[in-house]
């Protein structure tokens, strides 16, 4: 019984939502579940998928909170 934890930042798609839609977690939920019927014969029935939104002051990289390392590499003309 495979369990897939996916985490995705709590943003949207495109400038006007922050948030991914119902119809996206589905099809993720839908895709990453065929992965694992074609790849490893694990039954759709028996495969798990939760799906955390992050908000994007709980998490960061290079050190940094996420918007202010954005912030920095916009700035340096990453």
């Amino acid at each position: 019984m495979p369990i897939v934890n996916i985490q995705v930042t709590r943003e949207g798609t495109s400038p006007e939502r922050d948030a991914i839609t119902a119809e996206e977690k589905a099809a993720v939920i839908e895709g990453v579940s065929r992965v694992l019927l074609d790849v490893l014969n694990k039954p759709l029935d028996s495969t798990f998928v939760v799906i955390e939104e992050v908000d994007l002051d709980n998490w960061g990289w290079g050190g940094l909170p996420a918007l202010e390392f954005r912030r920095r590499r916009a700035a340096a003309g990453k």
